[in-house]
């Protein structure tokens, strides 16, 4: 194993979006990066060429969070080559849009494997492997808070992650180990506005008091706070970053 020289974070679902936005966030406050990913792989690989020409440590590992033996091995290659894992982000997600009555079987699974069985399987990993005084944060939505037809299934899965993460966080008592969440409103990310006009984007846009979509950045910085010192006593909450939509 190397020696562990810096702290270490591992973030699902990494190689894009707000993931990737977090990974570099994290780097830059000084963390070894274990970048998730399940598919893009030629991603996760240019992310960590750019970190580690910056100067950071960071590795890319194929994981599919909703497999158990995919995240135990995830654990196991991050601790090898960075060290033990001080910071877990839940971030993997997809957002698929549909009346609850059109919904697949298929695509529920997808939802609530990806969700709520893969922040399950990371969470019950974390219990035994992370370092005591360490940081997780969950990713929610604040859809749930907004109970938007066609996202019926999307936020019954994001509700259950709010759920895990509350009764989690009294379950590490005695480990110093903080579990929040974190629950965006719209984000401007291929992941968002894939599929949606211009007309649709502009009325979520318009939303917020604020008036706008959230960048990746608005939700990284949140993150940031959530892992550093000055988040100490922040612990089973739900932060809703949403610009006061809901």
């Amino acid at each position: 194993m190397t020696t562990q020289t810096s702290k270490v974070a591992i973030v699902t679902g990494a190689s894009r979006g707000i993931g990737a936005v977090i990974a570099q966030q994290l780097a830059a406050q000084g963390f070894a990066v274990a970048i998730n990913y399940a598919n893009s792989a030629t991603e996760a690989s240019a992310l960590v060429v750019k970190l580690r020409q910056a100067g950071h440590r960071a590795i890319a590992i194929k994981a599919d969070v909703a497999n158990a033996d995919d995240v135990r091995r995830l654990f196991d290659e991050t601790e090898t080559q960075l060290g033990k894992v001080d910071v877990l982000v839940n971030n993997a997600g997809i957002l698929k849009v549909l009346p609850l009555a059109q919904h697949s079987d298929e695509l529920f699974d997808q939802n609530f494997n990806i969700h709520a069985r893969g922040t399950f399987n990371t969470l019950r990993e974390a219990a035994t492997r992370l370092n005591s005084g360490g940081r997780i944060i969950n990713f929610s939505s604040s859809t749930v808070g907004m109970n938007l037809p066609g996202y019926a299934v999307y936020i019954a899965s994001k509700a259950a992650v709010e759920s895990l993460t509350q009764v989690f966080a009294k379950e590490m008592r005695g480990r110093n180990i903080t579990v929040n969440a974190v629950a965006p409103g719209p984000v401007a990310t291929d992941l968002f506005l894939h599929g949606k006009s211009e007309e649709q984007i502009q009325t979520f846009a318009k939303m917020p008091p604020l008036e706008r979509l959230a960048q990746p950045e608005d939700i990284s910085r949140v993150v940031s706070f959530l892992v550093g010192p000055d988040s100490a006593w922040v612990n089973g909450q739900i932060l809703r970053i949403n610009g006061g939509l809901v």
